[in-house]
């Protein structure tokens, strides 16, 4: 793993957070962007090195929605950047964690992703990210 990428934050309104978050960080986000298979919105934060990703649901069903009403709003992932996202899952797989999905996946920001099982995690959800090729 070469960094943490981003921290991912559920949200239940978007817009109020990013007001939020504008005041808090005193710079508004750089990016916003809906990825409509996962039913979600988010919007990207950068400060120093460290992005900060807000995520609110736009389906009731999605995973967002589902962690919300169950926990409430809050931090919801870390992201770690990889180099070779397929490799890097194989080789977890073989340390005994549980992949939530056998695929790298498409995700916001440009990037490929794959998420581990909290019960394998100490009850942390990660989040694994490859740059796509451009």
């Amino acid at each position: 793993m070469k960094k943490v990428e981003h921290i991912g934050i559920a949200v239940k309104d978007l817009a109020s957070a990013n007001d939020l978050f504008t005041r808090l960080f005193n710079q508004p986000y750089y990016k916003q962007e809906e990825l409509v298979s996962e039913g979600v919105s988010t919007s990207f934060f950068k400060i120093g090195d460290t992005k900060i990703e807000l995520l609110e649901a736009t389906d009731e069903n999605s995973p967002i929605a589902k962690f919300i009403e169950k926990r409430g709003e809050g931090i919801h992932h870390i992201a770690f950047e990889v180099e070779d996202i397929d490799a890097e899952m194989e080789r977890l797989q073989a340390e005994g964690f549980q992949l939530i999905n056998q695929r790298p996946k498409n995700g916001v920001d440009n990037k490929r992703i794959c998420f581990l099982h909290p019960k394998t995690t100490n009850g942390i959800l990660i989040e694994l990210c490859q740059e796509k090729a451009k």
